[in-house]
Formats: structure tokens, sequence, C-alpha cells
């Protein structure tokens, strides 16, 4: 999106008109003419069958009294001048293209139809179109068309494009300019692709940057706001073809491909009882032969064409990097690394990915390996010699040891990439709610005795349950039923596992005990047993081991689950609803629309690399192909909607309290995602606010609002339709509701994404930290003599048996890195006003205040990592959070809050 300085236009004396679009006016005999413009569109009774939808595209203009436009009327007619700035796809922009450019030479390949809004008075019709082909010019990706507008026309409703090339075409702006004179000058903020008219007759249309509640809609665009939606939403037939921009819903049908390989099947998620899960967008691609309820994978995955990545994005950056250069990568590496142990053989040779480097042999394909994963490969010097090399992450940088320390360990879990699942322990004992004549026993073995031992201060635990100093990483029963699933396959284990945590008198965190279950089985009973950070060395290495579960239990949760699910997942049916119930007019479209950038492409990359079977999730994370039914499983049991408020979500934990003000008050004061969060999460509230009482003076208006119901009742029986009738979903029939709602979408989509995924590599990078999968149990288990006795004589060998191999490593540090990468596009919140929130003096105004409070966020995060006082946040060897500074430049920072999910 381009974002546009607006400019005041001269304001002559003259006709004030209440009609949205660009009234275009003549030069008078006192002053020259001006053109003040907005975008609206309108078309032809004789087209409007035809009638294409637009994103929508912004224009400059002038607002008179009453929100009308200031305009001259004048009996002669005006010349108004359009200049077309376009360009081709990359890929075209250098080939032969025949008879497009004898097309252009012929000055007939671009016709542009100026549309008013207002309908004939006599006829009560849509005026007659002002129309003319735009002709090449000299400039690269310029075309220039003149017209004749009668004085009768009034506002310019939109501007139409018919693309005769015969490919499809890049529109930036198009610019009205009246009586040459180019300060009057009208820019429509386009930014899209049009499709030739050899793939689709209808015209792309280009929408005023006012907006218009359905109510208020002029005369002559309520007929075309209708059918402009009913084209975005389709038939629900057929296959959708890349040039489409059709928005429907499907179930999570297509992760597997069983004609290719029987092992590659995987269950549907979605539309049953036993595997919800949210709605992604509809393909309509044909079914599989093995399987009629799996969708072929035959192909790029379509999306709607605006919703696929920029040109910049896809040549300089972005996930496509997962299908090119890491399928590329790990087949040339794998002749290299069997050779060696499947695992590291000690801790020097996983340093060593960081130094040294692996040396690669001579191999044709690196060059373009490189070019896509530039981090991940170092020439050596004087050489030309290929080295596997990467980055060393911050806070192995910082303190080559912290992550084998238990208060990192414990900070990590406030201060992480997974801050998501820390939770207050409100009673004792700890039970769990399976049954236990599936699972076992359901008490816990962390017993009184134990905790209280631990705390080491003389408290009970009833008095630390009631101080609130006793905290809980609960993966106990989310694990348990998939236990005996992840453990026959090979080289993976899996438990059910708790832990506790206290917290301290400096505000900081301390791991009290670890409990590891694994359930009964038909051959053998419940087993269970909690480790601490005992007296002697064996206790010292076991509790060692157990933390290196907890942290693989910990990674899965959060790429699964914090990740994938709660934001990517669950954002994309919040798109496709918009799309299709809101108007490109409607305000609530153009707030949340920033927010929805580029998300269908990413998800669409990960069912195609990342989630799909034997994608890279299945191949380096423990729980293998049942990954996306734990996502499922997550999904059924814990996500609400309104608990992905920010503070309802701190109170769901027991991580903030509400005070009677209204106001919370966190449980630990230095808890550092919850802090700045919450700074972000109320300048969200307060820009969403403002942005509401603009466009709704009431709260009926909300409630009478069709395009707004429309839009979250199919969000809830549609997007979420297996949770369609859960008594926690809002009810948009207030003003309040809706700033709620909105603003938890835009937070979910950009502080909450954020916040668990730009750290990545910082965190994942250096894999021991956060290691993907264990893949040896505990030695302690029963009838492992043999196990035991290794541990007892190398324990760091058990340690370095259990965590990922060569392999799996390289693949997540590649993906993290990539992951973890700001584009030299991105867009930060608070950073670029859209055009349309420019175009009305209120909005711009809000978003101002807005602007300026991320950047005075940006200042206090900065003086809350220089506190000492603040242990989760500053000291020796710490990383100082920052994933929620607002801004950022490219690459691989850990800071910076995009507008929306775009990797």
């Amino acid at each position: 999106m381009m974002h546009l300085n607006l400019k005041q236009p001269l304001v002559l004396p003259g006709h004030q008109s209440n009609v949205g679009g660009t009234r275009l006016a003549a030069p008078s005999s006192t002053a020259p003419a001006v053109a003040s413009a907005r975008r609206v569109v309108s078309t032809s009774s004789s087209s409007r069958r035809h009638a294409m939808p637009r994103i929508s595209c912004s224009a400059t203009e002038e607002i008179g009294l009453g929100g009308g436009v200031s305009a001259v009327t004048v009996d002669k007619a005006l010349t108004v001048r359009a200049t077309v700035e376009a360009s081709p796809a990359i890929g075209q922009m250098y080939a032969a293209r025949g008879l497009d450019d004898i097309g252009d030479l012929l000055g007939k390949t671009l016709l542009l139809e100026l549309v008013s809004s207002e309908l004939d008075p006599r006829t009560g019709l849509e005026k007659e179109r002002v129309t003319g082909f735009a002709h090449k010019t000299l400039k690269e990706g310029r075309y220039e068309a003149e017209f004749q507008v009668p004085p009768s026309f009034g506002p310019v409703g939109a501007v139409l494009v018919e693309n005769e090339h015969h490919k499809e075409i890049f529109i930036k702006e198009i610019k009205l300019t009246t009586g040459g004179d180019s300060s009057t000058a009208v820019t429509f903020d386009c930014n899209s692709w049009v499709h030739s008219k050899f793939d689709n007759p209808e015209k792309r249309i280009f929408f005023t940057v006012k907006s218009y509640l359905p109510s208020e809609t002029p005369d002559g665009l309520e007929e075309l706001r209708k059918k402009d939606l009913q084209t975005l939403r389709g038939d629900g037939h057929g296959e959708r073809k890349d040039f489409e921009r059709v928005y429907d819903y499907d179930v999570y049908n297509d992760l597997g491909d069983p004609d290719k390989n029987p092992g590659h099947q995987r269950p549907v998620l979605g539309g049953s009882e036993e595997l919800p899960y949210p709605r992604r967008c509809r393909t309509g691609r044909p079914r599989t032969k093995m399987d009629p309820l799996t969708e072929m994978r035959n192909g790029h995955i379509y999306v709607p064409r605006d919703e696929q990545f920029s040109e910049v994005k896809q040549v300089t950056f972005g996930a496509t990097t997962l299908r090119s250069g890491l399928h590329a990568l790990l087949p040339a590496l794998k002749p290299l690394l069997i050779k060696k142990e499947l695992r590291f053989p000690h801790f020097p040779a996983i340093d060593d990915l960081y130094g040294d480097g692996l040396p690669l042999p001579p191999q044709t394909g690196f060059d373009a390996i490189r070019t896509v994963v530039p981090r991940v490969f170092k020439i050596v010097e004087d050489t030309t010699e290929l080295f596997l090399r990467f980055e060393m992450p911050e806070m192995i940088e910082r303190d080559r040891f912290s992550w084998f320390k238990d208060e990192e360990f414990a900070r990590q879990t406030l201060a992480g990439i997974n801050p998501l699942c820390i939770q207050l322990l409100t009673e004792f004992p700890i039970t769990s709610k399976l049954d236990p004549a599936v699972y076992g026993p359901a008490e816990s073995a962390i017993t009184r005795e134990i905790i209280e031992n631990q705390m080491k201060c003389n408290l009970t635990v009833e008095e630390a349950l009631a101080a609130k100093r006793l905290f809980i990483l609960d993966y106990h029963d989310v694990f348990l039923p998939y236990v005996h699933k992840v453990r026959e396959r090979p080289n993976t284990t899996l438990y059910g596992s708790r832990t506790i945590f206290f917290l301290t008198d400096l505000g900081t965190l301390i791991p009290l005990a670890i409990e590891l279950t694994r359930p009964k089985s038909p051959t053998k009973p419940q087993w269970k047993q909690v480790f601490t950070h005992g007296p002697d060395a064996t206790e010292a290495w076991l509790w060692k081991l157990a933390k290196a579960h907890v942290l693989s239990h910990d990674t899965g949760y959060h790429q699964l689950v914090s990740h994938w699910l709660r934001s990517h997942c669950c954002v994309e049916p919040y798109i496709i609803a918009a799309n299709r119930q809101l108007s490109r007019l409607h305000p609530v479209y153009r707030l949340l629309h920033p927010h929805f950038r580029y998300t269908m492409e990413i998800n669409a990359l990960a069912r195609e690399s990342l989630i799909n079977a034997d994608g890279i999730i299945e191949d380096a994370f423990w729980p293998g192909k049942y990954a996306m039914e734990i996502s499922a499983a997550a999904y059924g049991a814990t996500w609400q909607f309104d608990t992905e408020a920010l503070p309802n979500d701190l109170v769901k934990r027991g991580l903030a309290v509400r005070k009677d003000d209204g106001e919370l008050e966190l449980t630990i004061k230095d808890y550092p995602y919850a802090h700045d969060g919450l700074m972000v999460w109320n300048s969200i509230r307060q820009w969403a606010a403002d942005y509401v009482k603009v466009y709704y003076k009431s709260d009926e208006a909300v409630a009478a609002d069709p395009e707004l119901q429309a839009f979250w009742e199919e969000v809830r029986t549609v997007g979420h339709g297996d949770k369609k009738d859960e008594p926690w979903w809002p009810v948009l029939d207030t003003r309040d509701s809706l700033v709620e709602t909105l603003t938890t979408i835009m937070w979910v989509t950009s502080g909450h994404h954020s916040a668990v995924n730009f750290g990545q590599y910082h965190f994942g990078g250096y894999f021991p930290n956060r290691p993907t999968t264990i893949r040896k149990s505990m030695p302690v288990e029963e009838n492992r003599e043999e196990e035991m006795s290794k541990f007892l004589k190398q324990p760091e060998a058990v340690l370095l048996d259990m965590l990922p191999t060569q392999m799996q490593a390289i693949t997540i540090m590649a993906t993290l890195d990539i992951l973890s990468s700001h584009s030299p596009d991105e867009e930060y919140m608070g950073e670029h006003a859209e055009p349309a929130w420019l175009a009305e003096p209120m909005v711009k105004a809000a978003f101002e205040k807005f602007s300026g409070r991320m950047k005075e966020i940006e200042g206090s995060i900065d003086e809350c990592n220089n506190n000492p006082e603040l242990r989760n946040r500053y000291g020796v060897g710490i990383v100082p959070y920052e994933l929620l500074k607002p801004f950022s430049k490219p690459g691989v920072t850990g800071r910076g809050i995009p507008n929306s999910i775009s990797i």
C-alpha cells in the first residue's frame, strides 16, 4: 500500500455536494479549476452484472460542510487528464510480450471509465460513463488518457479499468488532473493487480477513500456495494484460478497426500466434534483417489490475488524460501551428514555451527540456496570453499551457558518466546481432569513435602498459594493422550509434564519441581516421577534431563498452539468474513485491512511446506504426524475469542487481577510480556475507540449495521463454526463491544504474533535451549538398566542422545532464521496511515495520536530494559526484552510489531 501525503486543494466558492466522489471542477472566471476527490465506484446499468470488486483505492479530497465535497458547478465540459502508473510482473518485465507490446503502440491496452456517484435525477438510473483508452508514454509503466467530462456529471465515484493486455498488470496509482493544473491532481492509490480481460471480462473497480456505513452510502453506490460483495463471495463451486479474488471457506483437508504415499494420509481438521478447527480459504481443488475426503495437493495453493505477497517480498524475502531454499538445502546435506553420527558427538560440535561451520561438498545449486537463505552460508576468506555457518543467537553470544541455568529456564516463561502458558497455581493437591480408568491415577506425584522442601523459606503450601507465589507450566492433560502414539515413532518419546515455579522476593521465578508422567497402557501401569535440583550429582543431572523434556514440550506447544493456532490459523476466518461481508467502503473494513496483509498467503505456504504430511514440523518436532491433531485438540479445549484479548488472558491465567476501577494489577510485577503487551494493547484500544466514535454515533448504530452484523455472524457460525454455540462470543450491539472485538483482532495480528514469532531464532537458534524433539526417555523408567548404566558413566552423552539429530537441528535452525526475519517492505504498527484514514480529519488526528503513543512505548521499553530492579529483563548476560518494541529494521532483529501476520 502506498501512503500518500494528501494535499489540501484550493477551495473555490461554489456548490457543496454531499455525495461521495471526485468533483471535477471546470475553470471559473475568478480562479483556476480544482478537483477534490474521494474514491467511489458505480457501474452503468448495462454492465452492472459484470461489476468486478476491487480492493479500495484512495484519492485526495476536500471535505466540505456536512462532510461533502467542495466543488464548482459550470456549464461547459471539463478536460480531465488521467495518468496511470503501472508495471507488469517482474517475470514479464523483460520478456517479449508480443501482442501486448503492439497493443501499447496502438494505445489500446488500458480502458478507463469515470463513473459518477450520483444517479440521474430524471431517470433514477446511473449517469452515462466517461470512457477513454490510456496510451502508453515514453516513460516506462506510464499511461495517459484525456476525457471531456460534461458539466452535469457530478462527483467522480470511481475509475474502472479494463486491462486489454494478455497478462495481468500491477496498477500503482491513477491521477486525475483538471485544466492542465498539476496542483489539482487527484490520486487514486491502487497498488493492486488488474487481471487480463481475456481471463475475466469484468472490469476492476477502485473505490473512494471516503468510508460509509451501509445506511449512509450515496444513492449511486448502493447497488454496486451489494454487487461488489456478491462477486467476492463467489458461488462456492469450481476450482479457483490464480487471478481470481474469491473468498470462501473450507476445512483443513489438504495436509496429507495419500495418492503419493498412503502414509501421508491425515485426518480432516474442522467440521467434527472430535477434531474441531477454524476454517481456511477454499481452493476448490479435486479430491484424491485414495481418500474422497482429502483435497489434492497439486501445484501452488490458491489465495485471492490481492492477498499474495508483493513483488518485493517474493523476490527478496519470505516464506517462499521454505520451498526454494530449504527444499534444495536439506537433500544436498543428507549425503554429507549421513557419514557422521546421527546426533552431535559433543557440545563443541554444536558450537562449530556458529564458528568454523560445517564444510559442504562441491555441488551445484548452492549459489541459489545462498541467495534465499543468505545468513546460513559463509565463504571462508581467500578460498572458494563453502561452509554452512549460522549466526550466533544473542542469548548465547551474551552468555554461552545461559541455556543450562535454572534462572534462565524460569525467566523465559515470562520473557521468552512463549510467555503465554505460565499460570498461577490456585489448587492443591494437583489432579488431572482425564479419565483415570484410561490414563491411570489422577493425583499428581508432586507432594506438599516436595514443594515446601524446595521453597526453603519457611512457607507452607497454603501460605504460598494465598500469597500468589506458586506458578505452574502445565502440559500434563493436553499431551498425555498422545504419549503412546508419539512413542510409536522411531527415536521419539513423550510425557505429560507439570513444572512448579516459586516467585522470589526479587520478582524472579525459580523452578521447584518437574513431574513427568507416562499413562497406563494395556501392558504397563502408569509411570510418574518428580524431579528436583537435588543435593547430589545424580539428582542434579536427572533434573537437567527432565528440564530438556519440559523445554521440548514448551517448544512444541508454542509452535503448534501459541504461534500457529492462536495467530495464523484463527485469524484466517476473520479475513475471509471481512472480505465477504464488509464492503470496501465500510470503515471497519478499512480499519482491519492492514492487519490482514499477506496472512492468507503465509498460511497457504505453511500448508504447503511446514504443517503438511512429512513437512518441516512433522519431520523435526516431537509430535510428528500428530502435530496438527494436537493443535486441533488444543483448539477444542482451550480457545476462546474473549480470552484472546490480552487483559482477559492474563486474568484467566491468574497473572493479573482486575481492580474496582477496571485497571489490571499484575500478579508478577516484572512480567515483561504482560507489561509491554498491555502498553501496546491499551494504545490499540484507544485507537480503535477513537476510530469507532467517528463513524458510529450511538450503540444503536452498531446494532443496526447489517454488514457488520453479517461479518460477525459469519466469523462465529462459519469461520469458527465448530464453536458457534459457545456462550463467550461477544455480541456486537454497543460501541464498547465493537471496540473490544476490533482491539482483540488487531492485537492478535500484531502484538501477539510478534511476541511469539520474531524471537524464535534468538531463543531457538541454539537448539539445546529449546529442543524441538527429545529422542530418548528418562533413564530411570523401569526396565532401562542399560540406559541407566550409561547415564551414570556419561550423563552428557545421554543428554546429547536425547537432543535433535544434526539434520533435525539444521532444518529447524534454518527455518527459525527465516521465520524470525522482517521483510524490507514490512509495515509496523503506527508507522503509516492508510489513505482512507488521512481523508477523514478526525481519524487522521486519532491515528497521529496512536502513532505518537507507539513511539513513546519504544522509549518506555528501553527504560525498563535498563532498570536494575527489573531482573527478568536486566542483568549479567540477560537478553533485554524487545519483542514488543513497535519498530524494527529489516532482518532478524528480535523486535518490531508489524500490522499483520506476514511470516
